[in-house]
C-alpha cells in the first residue's frame, strides 16, 4: 500500500506541542502533504526528523500559510508556485503566497506521480478577499489541467494527486449547518462551482468516492465552543486525483481526534490508501 495524508495543521510548531508527532509515527504516511505551515524550514524538518525529503513554500509574509509536500523517496524535481500562464491574468501572481507547491514522485514499475499540497484560503463574501479567492482558484485550474495533460504524455503513464485545504464545503452533506451558511465564504455557489467543474472534467473526490454519500466525514472544526464534540463540523480538506490514481484506492479517512483535547489541528489529516499493486 501507498499512503498519502495531507493535514492543515494550523502552525506546525503548535501542532508538535500538542501531539503531531505521535500522530506522524503511529501513521507513518509515505507522502505528507502540509497546509498552513506558518514556519521556516528549519522548523518543518524538526518537526518532521529525519527520512523525508521534498518541497515547502513559507508564505512571503512570516507567519502565514505555508505549504509543504514530504516523501519518504525523494523527488525527481519540486516546484513552488503557480507558474505564470499566457494570457491569463494573475497567474503569475501567487508565487511565494505560501500556496501551492508539487513534487515528481517515481512509482513501482516506473510511473509518473506529481502530488500537489495546496491552500486555498477563506474568503469573505462581498470583498476583495472573495476576489482574490476566486482568481486563485482559476489559475489552480489551470494549473491542473496542464498537470494532467503532462501526466498522460509521460513514457511509463502518470498520475496527479491534489492534496490539501480548498475552504470550500462542495455539497449539503459537507457541512453539518448548511443553512446557516449559505451566504458564506466556504459554501458559495460560484464556490462550489469550481469544485463541480473540476469532477466534470474527471478529477476524482477519493475521499468522497469511497465513504459515500455523506453527510460527511467533516474535516474542519471550529476551536470555539462545542462544534468539535457535536460533531458540527465542514468537510473542506481532499484529495482530488487523476481517474486511473483514484480507481487504486482501497481506503479513505478522515482522521478525527479522539477528543478535544487530543486535537493538534482544528483539522483532521485526510488518509488515503492506494493499491499500487492492483
Amino acid at each position: 500500500m501507498f499512503t498519502v495524508a495531507t493535514a492543515n495543521v494550523n502552525g506546525i510548531r503548535a501542532a508538535v506541542r500538542r501531539g503531531f508527532g505521535a500522530w506522524l509515527d503511529d501513521r507513518a504516511p509515505d507522502v505528507l502533504c502540509l497546509q498552513e505551515v506558518r514556519a521556516a524550514d528549519a522548523d518543518l524538518d524538526a518537526a518532521l526528523g529525519d527520512g523525508w525529503a521534498g518541497v515547502h513554500e513559507p508564505a512571503r509574509t512570516p507567519g502565514r500559510a505555508g505549504v509543504a509536500v514530504m516523501s519518504r523517496t525523494p523527488p525527481q524535481e519540486v516546484r513552488a508556485g503557480l507558474p505564470a500562464v499566457p494570457g491569463a491574468a494573475d497567474a503569475d501572481g501567487f508565487d511565494d503566497s505560501g500556496r501551492w507547491v508539487e513534487a515528481d514522485l517515481t512509482l513501482p514499475g516506473g510511473a509518473l506521480l506529481t502530488v500537489v499540497s495546496v491552500y486555498v484560503h477563506k474568503g469573505e463574501a462581498d470583498t476583495p478577499r472573495q476576489e482574490e479567492k476566486y482568481r486563485f482558484l482559476d489559475a489552480v485550474g489551470r494549473r491542473l489541467a496542464r498537470l494532467r495533460e503532462r501526466a498522460a504524455g509521460y513514457p511509463g503513464g502518470g498520475h496527479v494527486l491534489v492534496c490539501g485545504d480548498l475552504n470550500i464545503a462542495h455539497r449539503e452533506v459537507d457541512l453539518k449547518n448548511w443553512k446557516g451558511n449559505v451566504r458564506k465564504a466556504g459554501f458559495l455557489p460560484p464556490e462550489r462551482a469550481r469544485i463541480d467543474g473540476l469532477l466534470a472534467d474527471g478529477w476524482v473526490d477519493v475521499q468522497r468516492s469511497l465513504a459515500g454519500p455523506g453527510p460527511g466525514p467533516y474535516t474542519w472544526w471550529s476551536w470555539r465552543g462545542k462544534a468539535f464534540d457535536n460533531d458540527s463540523g465542514w468537510r473542506i480538506d481532499y484529495q482530488l486525483a487523476t481517474a486511473g490514481l483514484a480507481e487504486l484506492a482501497v481506503d479513505a479517512v478522515a482522521d478525527r481526534a479522539p477528543s478535544y483535547a487530543e486535537r493538534w489541528s482544528d483539522h483532521a489529516a485526510v488518509v488515503v490508501s492506494y493499491d499500487l499493486g492492483g
